[in-house]
């Protein structure tokens, strides 16, 4: 017993000392993907109830942890993750930010709210899917992103895109969303630097965007830029890119042979004396001794290779009790306009948050841009386009003509046309400089009235921007009609002060199954805009230091503008969001407006809407593809102040008439006084947001029909000549928009994404209040909204072909009458009464989109990353009116399609008139000959990227990533111009959108 009871006490020993054998204490650090120390984070022994939490410093130590356990790891916002010790006794863990649990929460007005909570259109775009796009202009980088959000680029340096939400639903006002920057309202962005944003959220429908009244009717985009987080060390981050601009899609023109044979088939005997005085001015071709020796490619000429670049620098961290983020940032683009055509801006922000207290905490928010642009001057589009190739930039016959000067720039009016032609000197002699200073400030401080429960927020926002222009028009002479005699100056100094004043009371109450959430509040806003402008003559041209007003000798009579503006508007608002079970949801606002704008000075627009989550019913328990599923709806109205303020006056006149013998005086009244209030945009929006296949596939669909009524639109006043603008049009938008995204992590080193959005946008004018169309556009390219059809239609002739030969002539009394000839265009009789005439117009189409696409696709494998995306739309026409501006003048150039398939002879074409029939008035009436197909596709971006040191295994190597970025490299297209993007629909001069080519690199420290 003795010697048994030895031995059990020997084995006990044993077996003990082997457990304290496998068993040790393990330490270790929790850092996120860009190796910043997770403090907080919990460490958990699996399967039992050891554990601990990361300190400040992200570590963490375990005692008595066997070799074979494993540690749960799990942070709010990250996905958890499980580490085996396997005998390690120091660990690095990583954490992936969860990109599901991210998502769940979203920017709305004056809060926040959970993803699935949701029963308006929101889409938000996080600050990885901007950072791509190298761009100055943050909105450009949306381009292709959001359903229902068009983006027209434009490609001059420094100027802002123009942005639709859901089309357009004002005749003359402003579609422009109303841009909210951490609480202030903007009209456009272009200050802001792309990279200082944390996300952006669209807004697209009434509910949605409600709660900020009546700046919100055409849409809201909500910006938050970058904060700090709490107990985080100092990150430094750097990121810049430098590159090239380069003009894609250059329009061909007609070369001088092409051309010569233009004017000679035309039959026009000036045009035919033009050629010779050329070719005994400059000489003959050697090729072909019948064209003049100067083939000048004018595009070619004024075009350029650009550079890009862009810096920026940014520290970010936080403590127990406060967040900051600081960050600098350059970013210059030249134009591709070969003159003085480029935008510099210079940023500082900084944002601060600290929690003075368990009751109150305070914050501000501030951004410093200081910016220079020099616009281009956008006539040179047009010069170069009409001007002759047989004319070149410097003519050596001027060269030693001491009359001439700065330069021997060659003039079209010295071998007969009416035009000098020539763009150069308005480039080089010609300076439109803008210095932009913004200063956006914020600041804020919020009060747990009761912890938990209630919570008052004042905020007060205030943005002051400085426009200091400057126009200088340099003298020059090269011949009687082509100079300019004295120097002239412009200046224009405008100063902008909006404030908002915004105070809120927030109620928040979970009990049961019900979760609810009271908002209210008032909005407290002054903007005011001064302009002084004045011009001078006759200052010594001797460069920057003479560029000022004292300079100038002499001052035109009237020169000195004084102007400016002020606005109040007072509101009061309120929002009640519902959620009973996570499954049934109910969201309401109500806002009151008050403005001295119009005469009526309240406005009161309410919205609901509701939610409900199927996929938290008991029946779809067993729908095993399907992870959640949400039928949503909502109306609103929303006030629409967009339209200028009410205006006019009432006048009247003496008048005099003759009775018999006898004279009598009268008086007469008149009035265009315009008592306005705002027009009101009512919506209603049906919903659907799904998560399938393990969360792997979203989707969002969204049905509307957005109206605009009481829309603004000129009348006209009985018995009295002229129009006053009344309240009385009404315009519909309705449409569908759908975006799919698919995601998936196939293995620790691959993953890939792919995502495509689609919309159909209907465009309609329902009612004119009595008229069946208004006019707008000229008469000679003449737009026109008809009710049923789209606002700004083109309104012209459909061609059915082109006459071919003498048979076809004398066959149709209308060619007869007409005195027509094979060349000509055959016109559609469409109103059923003999002859051709302006009853015969048609609508020809609208610039306005029908659908739009996006899409996008990415993998990362180990270090390396790459992603695509693109985007295009149709459905829409483009009025290419520099080709129609024939009708002003014949003896210009024109493009080469015209020149390559142009009618010279029965059969070549029954699409294009001849050389002689463009010049001719039957032809030139607007037609769809002139309204071009406006539908594209583009490759909007592609990029390749390596990260060194991406797991942050190597330490003190800073986490650097280097990526290539190739920005619109390919765009196809019909429509005969540089490009299919065109804000308004009618291509007159418009610059040109270039493709970028960067080199870039990304380091976090």
């Amino acid at each position: 017993m003795k010697i048994s009871n030895v031995i059990l006490t020997i084995s006990f020993l044993l077996f003990q000392s082997l457990l304290y054998s496998q068993a040790s204490a393990v330490s270790g650090t929790v850092t996120d993907s860009d190796n910043i120390p997770l403090p907080g984070a919990s460490v958990v022994l699996k399967g039992t109830a050891t554990g601990t939490q990361t300190d400040f410093d992200g570590n963490f130590t375990l005692d008595n942890i066997s070799a074979d356990g494993v540690l749960v790891i799990s942070f709010i916002g990250y996905t958890s993750k499980e580490v085996a010790v396997n005998n390690q006794t120091t660990l690095t863990i990583s954490l992936q930010e969860d990109a599901q649990a991210l998502d769940e929460i979203v920017v709305v007005g004056y809060g926040e709210m959970k993803t699935k909570d949701l029963t308006s259109a929101i889409t938000t775009i996080k600050s990885e899917e901007l950072s791509a796009t190298p761009t100055g202009q943050a909105m450009q980088a949306l381009q292709g992103k959001v359903a229902g959000l068009q983006i027209i680029n434009n490609g001059a340096p420094g100027q802002s895109p123009t942005v639709r939400v859901r089309g357009i639903g004002s005749y003359g006002g402003s579609s422009s969303p109303l841009y909210v920057v951490d609480g202030m309202f903007f009209d456009d962005i272009d200050f802001l630097n792309t990279a200082d944003i944390a996300s952006v959220s669209v807004l697209k429908d009434a509910s949605a965007a409600a709660i900020y009244g009546v700046r919100a009717a055409n849409g809201v985009v909500l910006i938050e830029t970058k904060s700090g987080k709490l107990n985080q060390k100092a990150q430094i981050t750097y990121d810049g890119y430098t590159g090239y601009q380069k003009a894609q899609n250059i329009l061909p023109l007609a070369n001088s042979e092409q051309f010569t044979t233009i004017a000679l088939e035309s039959g026009s005997a000036p045009d035919a004396q033009f050629i010779l005085n050329a070719m005994q001015r400059y000489g003959r071709s050697r090729v072909n001794p019948n064209v003049p020796d100067v083939n000048t490619d004018w595009y070619n000429e004024i075009l350029r290779p650009a550079a890009i670049q862009n810096h920026s620098f940014g520290v970010t961290g936080g403590s127990e009790d406060a967040t900051y983020s600081i960050g600098v940032n350059y970013f210059e683009q030249q134009g591709i306009l070969n003159m003085k055509n480029e935008y510099q801006r210079f940023n500082i922000r900084s944002k601060i948050d600290f929690q003075v207290n368990d009751w109150l905490k305070v914050g501000g928010n501030m951004v410093l841009s200081n910016a220079t642009r020099y616009d281009a001057e956008d006539s040179a589009w047009r010069l170069a386009y009409f001007a002759v190739p047989i004319l070149p930039v410097y003519d050596p016959e001027l060269l030693n003509n001491s009359n001439v000067y700065p330069n021997n720039y060659a003039n079209a009016q010295d071998l007969g046309y009416r035009g000098s032609q020539n763009p150069f000197a308005i480039m080089d002699l010609n300076e439109n400089r803008l210095k932009i200073r913004n200063v956006l400030a914020n600041f804020y401080a919020e009060i747990d009235v009761v912890p938990n429960k209630l919570k008052f927020k004042t905020a007060y926002n205030h943005n002051f921007e400085t426009i200091e222009g400057r126009q200088v028009r340099l003298p020059y002479f090269i011949g009687n009609n082509f100079q300019r005699e004295n120097s002239e100056i412009i200046k224009k100094n405008t100063t902008v002060s909006n404030q908002i004043w915004d105070n809120t009371l927030t109620y928040t109450e979970k009990f049961g199954k019900h979760d609810l959430t009271v908002l209210g509040g008032t909005s407290f806003r002054d903007e005011s805009y001064e302009l002084l402008g004045a011009t001078g003559l006759n200052f010594p041209v001797t460069g920057d230091a003479s560029y000022y007003l004292s300079q100038s000798l002499t001052t035109p009579e009237n020169s000195v503008i004084d102007d400016g503006e002020r606005e109040y508007g007072l509101s009061y608002f309120g929002r009640v969001s519902y959620n009973f079970d996570n499954k049934y949801l109910l969201y309401g606002t109500y806002r009151a407006d008050g403005t001295n704008k119009y005469q009526e000075k309240w406005g009161y627009f309410p919205t609901v809407g509701v939610g409900w989550v199927v996929s938290e019913e008991s029946f779809m328990e067993d729908v095993a593809l399907l992870d959640f599923f949400k039928l949503r709806a909502s109306w609103g109205k929303l006030g629409n102040d967009s339209v200028d303020s009410s205006s006019g006056s009432i006048t009247s006149t003496v008048v005099t008439t003759a009775l018999g013998d006898e004279q009598y005086s009268g008086l007469t009244t008149g009035s265009d006084f315009t008592a306005l209030k705002w027009e009101v945009v009512e919506e209603l929006n049906f919903g659907i947001t799904s998560r399938l296949f393990n969360n792997n596939l979203s989707l969002e669909a969204d049905y509307y029909i957005r109206d605009t009524k009481d829309a603004v639109i000129p009348v006209e006043r009985p018995l009295i000549p002229g129009t006053t603008r009344q309240n009385v049009g009404e315009i519909r938008n309705q449409g569908l928009e759908v975006a799919l995204n698919w995601s998936k992590q196939v293995s620790k080193d691959f993953s890939y994404s792919i995502g495509a959005n689609f919309a159909i946008l209907s465009n309609e004018v329902l009612d004119l209040d009595g008229p069946d169309f208004l006019d707008a556009g000229s008469a000679e390219f003449r737009q026109r909204s008809i009710v049923g059809e789209s606002i700004y239609a083109f309104y012209g002739l459909e061609i059915e072909g082109v006459y071919q030969n003498d048979a076809e002539i004398q066959a149709d009394p209308v060619a007869v009458a007409n005195g027509l000839v094979p060349g000509d265009f055959k016109y559609k009789d469409t109103d059923g009464v003999e002859g051709i005439n302006d009853d015969d117009r048609v609508v020809l189409g609208s610039f306005l989109p029908s659908y739009s696409y996006g899409f996008n696709l990415g993998f990362e494998y180990k270090g390396f990353d790459f992603s695509a995306s693109g985007l295009g739309q149709g459905g829409n026409k483009i009025l290419n009116r520099k080709r129609g501006e024939v009708i002003f003048t014949s003896d210009t150039n024109i493009d080469r399609d015209f020149a390559v398939n142009r009618w010279h002879g029965e059969g070549t074409t029954n699409s294009y008139p001849s050389a002689a029939g463009i010049r001719k008035g039957w032809n030139q009436k607007l037609n769809d000959f002139f309204v071009e197909d406006g539908g594209f596709f583009r490759l909007q971006n592609i990029t390749l990227g390596y990260t060194i040191n991406k797991n942050n295994s190597i330490k003190g190597l800073p986490k650097t990533r280097i990526y290539l970025t190739a920005e619109k490299p390919l765009t196809v297209f019909n429509y005969n111009g540089f490009n299919p993007e065109v804000s308004d629909g009618v291509d007159n001069e418009t610059y040109p959108i270039p493709a970028i080519y960067t080199l870039g690199v990304n380091i976090k420290i």
